[in-house]
């Protein structure tokens, strides 16, 4: 995602330096590369960034405010919990930085073409500071409220999406013994009130898979199943209940152990599908 989103902020001649915690990632960018996580924040007027979880996400912070950051803006668009994001906000704000967080909703394609759905959280003039910039990114921006209110957002539109593909796959091991082509399933399956708008865009991806198709990973299990682990947490640190996604993410858990975790998120339907648990 943070190739995808550099590469398109580029095309409409941003001058872009990147880093990742992976250097052969970085490179392969062709864009100038950081050998720091602090130089990239030295040399750069905003400072975007997206990471696998919030351990990552403090750590290159941690990094990037050994350097004199007074008057730059950064804005984080991981998935994360909201205490964490809050946490970030205020060592941010007490370098003198401004920090907005919008994680996003979307994948690799949607991030190279600006139509992500952004969701912020952010003091108002920061806000208004790196709105331009979102706008070059996302398709649609909402500001939420404070830092916190898009992480706790995020959180919400994920969790659907995420347990869907587990409710996918038991949905196909239903009708595994009718025998159907993989790509005439999922048409039915997508042509109707309970198909998401992702599996309707999807669709293709889900049937070749099933066929035994490894897609190219746009997002994989192993994240999906933190991202679950977070709204987990998060539910239960507010006092709810969240019986639905704790099976979900158990199925996750037991595909990443499986050794499933590297593969495209299109790879849990077709493997529950193809090995359904036993009562």
């Amino acid at each position: 995602m943070g190739g995808a989103i550099a590469s398109r902020l580029a095309g409409l001649g941003h001058d872009m330096m990147v880093w990742n915690r992976t250097a052969d990632k970085a490179l392969a960018t062709g864009m100038k590369v950081a050998a720091t996580p602090a130089a990239l924040a030295a040399g750069s007027e905003a400072v975007i960034s997206i990471l696998a979880d919030a351990a990552a996400v403090q750590a290159v912070y941690a990094g990037m405010l050994e350097a004199d950051v007074r008057g730059k803006l950064f804005i984080e668009m991981s998935t994360m919990r909201p205490d964490v994001s809050k946490k970030i906000a205020h060592v941010v704000k007490a370098a003198g930085a401004a920090f907005v967080e919008c994680p996003v909703g979307g994948t690799v394609g949607p991030a190279k073409e600006g139509k992500l759905f952004g969701f912020a959280g952010a003091q108002d003039a920061d806000f208004a500071r790196a709105k331009p910039l979102l706008d070059e990114m996302c398709r649609r921006v909402e500001h939420l409220g404070a830092v916190g209110a898009g992480a706790s957002m995020k959180l919400a539109i994920n969790l659907p999406l995420i347990v869907y593909w587990q409710a996918l796959g038991e949905a196909l091991s239903l009708i595994k013994h009718l025998n159907l082509d993989p790509a005439r399933a999922v048409d039915i399956l997508a042509d109707t009130s309970g198909a998401p708008n992702m599996m309707k865009n999807r669709a293709p991806a889900v049937a070749a898979a099933l066929g035994g198709k490894q897609n190219p990973v746009t997002v994989n299990i192993d994240t999906l199943r933190k991202d679950l682990a977070e709204m987990v947490s998060e539910a239960h640190a507010r006092g709810f209940s969240v019986p639905v996604t704790e099976g979900a993410l158990e199925c996750f858990e037991r595909a990443v152990k499986a050794g499933l975790g590297a593969k495209d998120c299109t790879a849990m339907p077709a493997d529950w599908s193809a090995k359904p648990q036993k009562l």
